[in-house]
């Protein structure tokens, strides 16, 4: 603004209209920058609707700068000069053309902006993926063994035992999808909600009749895919800081939900009061920690993850986009 105003201000009347004249040209030429940039690339571009991208772009660049030419039509007190129908062709060369330009130079920059950011996106995944499955490699036992050595301890059980039977045949099924699906970028939602309930089960065997546990499950909830194991470390926080006490009740409360293009997660529980002084001031602890750098990863831009903390309770809302499927390195 300033480098224009000091080339073009002897050609007003004063310093106050080329002032005005100045700053008009600039806030128009940020707006169509912004608008472009931040609404129509992201909501139309990004989401290859390029032939309705194109004619609202040129379309909102036209209506733009001819708003433009008239208002300064009237602050130089002379319109006639700035009348569209009457010197189209000259206004439009002058006005449009270099806005068009103008304007695509400012969304280049956003598209290389972005392109920047999504690679190093990728790259972080590729890094953390690789880390990630050194460790899996790192603390994967041999699994024949284990699922052997579950079998042995199931028939060794009594069977009028069946609620140790029951547990650990959960357990087992717990192993064996943490073992031989969770190798895949995607899994299919009811195969992590499976893996829930079964967790959910084991938990119910350790806790008292103190302990309410509300599982509410969405019938609706089906038929997509998502990152594996990225729900449970929400349901495990519920049960580390789940409240301990003698007289009320202790509750856990998990809902799930879909709803238009969109899985709603919700988890609360109660926790002791006096566990806030012992506690740090950011809520939630590592793993809470890892899933929020996942979600930054795998859905950036398609999540939203509130964690609130209470004196007496501790809510997790998470709705998760699975409207598209999860960027793979």
């Amino acid at each position: 603004m300033g480098v224009w105003y000091f080339f073009r201000y002897e050609d007003y009347s004063s310093k106050q209209l080329a002032f005005r004249v100045t700053l008009l040209k600039v806030a128009d030429l940020a707006f169509m920058v912004y608008v472009t940039n931040y609404l129509l690339i992201p909501t139309l571009l990004y989401k290859k609707r390029y032939f309705l991208f194109g004619i609202i772009w040129v379309l909102f660049i036209i209506s733009s700068s001819w708003l433009k030419i008239y208002i300064e039509g009237q602050l130089v007190r002379h319109p006639e000069l700035f009348n569209v129908f009457r010197r189209m062709k000259t206004l439009f060369y002058d006005n449009t053309i270099p806005h068009i330009l103008l304007v695509s130079t400012g969304a280049a920059f956003k598209l290389m902006l972005d392109y920047a950011a999504a690679q190093k996106r990728l790259v972080e995944m590729a890094k953390e993926n690789a880390a990630a499955e050194l460790n899996f490699l790192r603390s994967q036992i041999n699994p024949h063994f284990v699922f052997n050595s579950l079998n042995s301890v199931y028939f060794l059980i009594d069977k009028q035992n069946s609620d140790a039977r029951d547990s650990l045949q959960k357990f087992s099924d717990m192993l064996r999808y943490q073992l031989y699906e969770c190798g895949t970028h995607q899994v299919g939602i009811e195969k992590e909600v499976n893996y829930l309930r079964d967790y959910i089960d084991l938990q119910r065997l350790r806790r008292d009749d103190r302990c309410t546990i509300d599982l509410q499950i969405s019938p609706e909830l089906k038929g997509f895919q998502i990152a594996p194991l990225l729900l449970i470390p929400f349901v495990e926080n519920a049960f580390k800081h789940l409240s301990h006490y003698d007289q009320d009740n202790n509750r856990v409360s998990i809902h799930l939900e879909r709803e238009n293009g969109s899985m709603i997660v919700k988890v609360s529980n109660t926790k002791d009061r006096a566990a806030d002084s012992h506690q740090p001031l950011n809520p939630g602890g590592i793993g809470l920690r890892n899933v929020q750098r996942r979600l930054e990863l795998l859905y950036p831009g398609r999540h939203l993850l509130v964690i609130d903390k209470f004196p007496d309770r501790f809510d997790i809302f998470l709705k998760l986009d699975i409207g598209g499927d999860v960027p793979v390195s």
